[in-house]
């Protein structure tokens, strides 16, 4: 593997991608560049390799899939710098680099006493992947406490700050996730206060806290304690198995479909969606109620602690693991009518 270093950034040909994927399935890429200062990436883009636009920019690879090798050139941020911008003692903005991982990023907010990020501790990947995926766990989702997206836009050469309003943030979805071969996330600025308001609607935290013996109102702290005790529970750990956590979204469909399908089957959870004409459904439950939870073909298979997990268990390839989650969710949509589609990017493939 040929390598080469500049001003802010190293190249590597032909490089494997194996480590930089959750899912560990094998993928090479016949350029890798590793940009250490976002700002060496107007002269990067000028280079015909990355102005390509199959180049595919990677954070911690937790969310996606490789179903064939990387098309063109793959550009990774190996910034890790944060910046408290400002604090009036009420509300803090900080400023995290793309590259700063997600779960050091909200150790480091709830250390300075600042709240809001805990029920999305654990959660894999980077500070830049955050709003593309607008990732959310446990009734809280990242738009809520992005102040600002800084990108680069590689239409104009030009670097840009979006505010929320502008990142078209939806569920597990953004304008970034939308036109990935236009932005480069570089970092991500976050309003956070520091009162506490505790958001325990989500089944299972509340259990968890009594668990821990924690009496009356909870510490932030406390209740991202609670919510890694359960990821780590419920969520195979991608340093020992392979897995990009949830792999399909909750489906949202008509409330009138929701309705029929909870008469029939009372028992499936059902949650508002986006706006009072329509119904988030549980993906896990539906995949679970098919029967595969647990399920393994070879290496390729189901978590058998959570349904919503695909996982390698060795030596799976990821078109191995895209064939299953594609029988998966024809097996949803034959039996409750209801089509589920998958969180990660695939590359290599279509859905």
């Amino acid at each position: 593997m040929n390598a080469a270093t500049g001003t802010g950034y190293r190249i590597a040909e032909h490089a494997r991608l194996d480590a930089r994927n959750t899912f560990g399935v094998r993928a090479m890429a016949p350029m890798l560049v590793e940009a250490t200062d976002a700002a060496a990436l107007p002269e990067l883009f000028g280079y015909a390799m990355l102005r390509d636009a199959s180049a595919l920019v990677l954070g911690g690879g937790s969310n996606l899939l490789f179903a064939g090798d990387a098309p063109g050139a793959v550009l990774a941020l190996d910034t890790r710098r944060i910046d408290l911008l400002e604090d009036d003692g009420a509300l803090a903005i900080v400023r995290a680099d793309a590259g700063v991982v997600w779960h050091d990023f909200v150790l480091w907010t709830l250390g300075r006493g600042l709240s809001g990020l805990e029920n999305l501790a654990l959660i894999p990947g980077t500070v830049g992947a955050a709003p593309i995926q607008n990732i959310g766990a446990y009734g809280v989702e990242v738009r809520e406490h992005v102040h600002a997206v800084e990108a680069f836009d590689r239409a104009s050469g030009d670097f840009v700050r979006l505010a929320t309003d502008a990142c078209a943030f939806a569920y597990r979805d953004s304008l970034f996730k939308r036109e990935p071969d236009r932005y480069v996330v570089t970092a991500v600025e976050f309003a956070l206060p520091r009162a506490f308001q505790p958001r325990l609607g989500y089944a299972g935290i509340e259990d968890e806290l009594r668990a821990m013996g924690v009496d009356g109102a909870p510490r932030a702290s406390q209740v991202a304690e609670a919510v890694i005790r359960i990821r780590r529970r419920k969520l195979p750990d991608p340093a020992v198995t392979g897995n990009a956590g949830s792999f399909f979204k909750n489906p949202i469909v008509p409330a009138a479909q929701a309705e029929a399908l909870l008469a029939e089957h009372p028992a499936l959870p059902v949650f508002r969606g986006g706006d009072g004409d329509s119904r988030k459904l549980s993906a896990a439950w539906l995949i679970d109620a098919c029967g595969w939870k647990g399920h393994r073909d070879g290496d390729a298979g189901v978590s058998a602690a959570h349904a919503l997990v695909l996982v390698n268990h060795g030596h799976a390839t990821g078109v191995q693991l895209l064939d299953l989650a594609r029988r998966i969710a024809a097996s949803v949509q034959e039996r409750f009518g209801v089509a589920i589609e998958p969180e990660p990017r695939i590359v290599g493939a279509t859905w």
